[in-house]
């Protein structure tokens, strides 16, 4: 069963245009990472500024792989760099119901 991880991020003000852009690059490289599924970003209504990026990954184990391979490339600090505060991950199963 995959996993489905939110990624959660408010950018700073003068930084949303240049984050939408460099999500929207990352997305590639993200597609054929191992084990990704599906990733898509989602603007809210409430603040223009706060991003929901909403993965599925065919394991949990998968989407740490990548966060570190992240790291190491040095998109976390890039990201960090264009937050207005620390971005927040949280995993989900799927409930059939």
């Amino acid at each position: 069963m995959s996993v489905t991880v939110i990624l959660e991020v408010t950018a700073k003000p003068e930084c949303i245009d240049e984050l939408v852009a460099w999500f929207t690059g990352n997305f590639k490289q993200t597609r054929v990472h191992e084990g990704c599924v599906d990733v898509h970003m989602n603007r809210s209504h409430e603040d223009p500024n706060h991003l929901a990026l909403v993965m599925r990954w065919v394991e949990r184990k998968n989407y740490e792989d990548y966060l570190q391979w992240r790291r190491v490339t040095g998109a976390v600090d890039k990201l960090t760099a264009m937050a207005a505060s620390a971005p927040t991950i949280r995993y989900f199963d799927r409930l059939d119901a």
